[in-house]
């Protein structure tokens, strides 16, 4: 079963530069595995040596979280769009403000 696979821009040194890829999977395990065969060291940056998702790393199935779901074995339906997305930390000036950081 084909799902669309995007691919967050520091990842796509592994496929080439391309933004998005057909993956064959019944499941998110099973997508990142069949891409590592075809895309090597692309799955190290996604999951963590024990075997589940980095902490600063996101995946989506159709827009929701699979933290919220089955984690990797998040069942895909065929059609169904894997988003990987690399969260983005930092402060902000204004938000700092608001929550009484930055103060002096």
């Amino acid at each position: 079963m084909s799902v669309l696979l995007r691919i967050p821009t520091p990842l796509r040194k592994f496929t080439g530069g391309k933004p998005e890829i057909a993956a064959e999977g019944a499941s998110v395990r099973e997508v990142l595995d069949n891409v590592e065969a075809v895309h090597p060291g692309m799955r190290e940056k996604i999951l963590e040596p024990a075997g589940g998702v980095r902490r600063f790393i996101n995946v989506f199935v159709n827009g929701e979280d699979i933290r919220h779901s089955q984690g990797l074995d998040t069942r895909l339906e065929p059609g169904d769009e894997l988003t990987i997305v690399p969260a983005i930390a930092g402060g902000g000036g204004e938000l700092e403000s608001e929550h009484g950081r930055g103060r002096g």
